[in-house]
């Protein structure tokens, strides 16, 4: 017996958009855990840029990945006190959809913005601006009504310290819903900018082990400017009209059979071997072989057998003295993997030229037991076992395992 793997390696990749802004791309994977075989998730790849590079610990404590675009804000007019900078981020879950380039298949991936984030530069420093003495963080305090830019006003929320100078102070805040957060001018501040943006993400990912192989690719584009997804109210514009988040998502699937040593020659016998039907002539009710395996596997496959074949769905097994007979080959799979139906594989028949299945892995499964079972029919056995017959049949069957199911 003869026994074929196709592995398959899936990696979902979104294009770059060819609007005009700025651009980000987001890397993540999915690689099978042995470890872990029922997390079935995308574990983000890309390097963290802004808040999250500058204060790895915060956000690995609340999953918090960000990223930092060169997207400057700059004044329509000077500020008088009493004007507010309203800050915005499109929280809410959004989708998009990427498709298969090879089978067109499409999927959904949601993304939502949980954070945002700047650096603002003043003409002046804030004491300069406030006439307040002292400490540099004094004066960016007493420069807004409502304290300083760490301290998010509702409905954001605090997310920690951030650096501050005379001149610059840098903010971060949590965005758990999609409204304005608004700080307002106690003073006149004669010129402000926010220098670059900062937002953290979250995202909901297909379930890897249900694609197919193949590249997915799509592309989400958000607004930036007074009343779009990005805000940062009427008094301040961005240089960059919009933002494309164009995703690479890495699908690395495993489909490996392993057979144990010697599993590739499989020997039909009577159970319990041939002594009773050599010594004592008592003809066996079954001659057969259940050969194990070992699968892994983390996506659909199919399963198909090949073989000398008179016709019919069965293999054949012959001899030089010209007897033949045929063989039925069924396959039973571990628990975790469905096949027709959705249900468990047992005893599930193979046929000649024929393919079986999807076979759908719940989880990923690990180089777990499964059997394939040969075995003559009775008719068979009748027909073979005849007094003064004495032969040697054989036979090559080829099992070929197929991700792209």
């Amino acid at each position: 017996m003869k026994v074929f793997k196709r592995g398959c390696a899936l990696v979902l990749l979104m294009g770059a958009s060819t609007a005009h802004g700025a651009s980000q791309e987001i890397r993540a994977m999915f690689r099978p855990d042995p470890a872990q075989p029922s997390k079935n998730v995308f574990i983000n790849q890309t390097p963290n840029s802004g808040y999250c590079a500058n204060y790895p610990t915060q956000c690995a404590e609340n999953l918090t990945f960000s990223i930092r675009v060169p997207v400057n804000f700059n004044q329509s007019r000077s500020l008088i006190p009493g004007d507010g900078i309203p800050v915005k981020a499109p929280a809410n879950w959004q989708r998009l959809t990427v498709t298969n380039a090879d089978t067109q298949e499409a999927e959904t991936v949601e993304i939502r913005i949980t954070g945002i984030g700047s650096t603002y530069r003043l003409s002046h420093s804030a004491n300069e601006l406030t006439g307040v003495t002292g400490p540099i963080d004094a004066g960016h305090r007493a420069l807004w009504t409502n304290s300083s830019w760490v301290y998010a006003p509702e409905p954001c929320r605090f997310s920690g310290n951030m650096p501050l100078s005379s001149h610059t102070y840098s903010f971060f805040w949590k965005t758990p819903v999609e409204a304005p957060c608004t700080k307002y001018a106690a003073y006149s501040i004669p010129s402000i900018a926010f220098e670059t943006l900062d937002f953290a993400y979250e995202l909901r990912t297909p379930n890897p082990l249900g694609m197919s192989s193949g590249l997915y690719t799509g592309s989400m584009s958000y607004s930036i400017g007074p009343t779009s997804d990005f805000d940062f109210g009427p008094l301040l514009n961005p240089d960059d009209a919009s933002l494309d988040l164009d995703f690479v998502l890495d699908v690395q699937h495993t489909l490996k059979v392993d057979l144990p040593p010697g599993g590739n020659e499989v020997s039909l016998e009577p159970e319990g071997g041939w002594a009773p039907w050599l010594d004592a002539g008592r003809k066996p009710r079954r001659i057969f072989r259940d050969q194990p395996f070992f699968i892994s596997a983390s996506s659909r496959f199919k399963v198909m057998m090949m073989c000398d074949s008179q016709g019919g769905p069965y293999c054949n097994l012959g001899s030089s003295l010209g007897d033949t007979t045929s063989v039925r080959v069924s396959m039973t799979l571990p628990a975790g993997i469905d096949g027709p139906g959705n249900g468990p594989v047992n005893r599930i028949p193979l046929n000649f030229n024929n393919w079986m299945g999807p076979f759908q892995p719940g989880i990923y499964v690990d180089r777990k037991p499964g059997t394939l079972h040969f075995e003559l029919e009775p008719s068979a056995i009748d027909f073979l076992l005849r007094p003064g017959k004495n032969d040697r049949l054989r036979g090559n069957i080829t099992i070929i395992w197929d991700s792209d199911a």
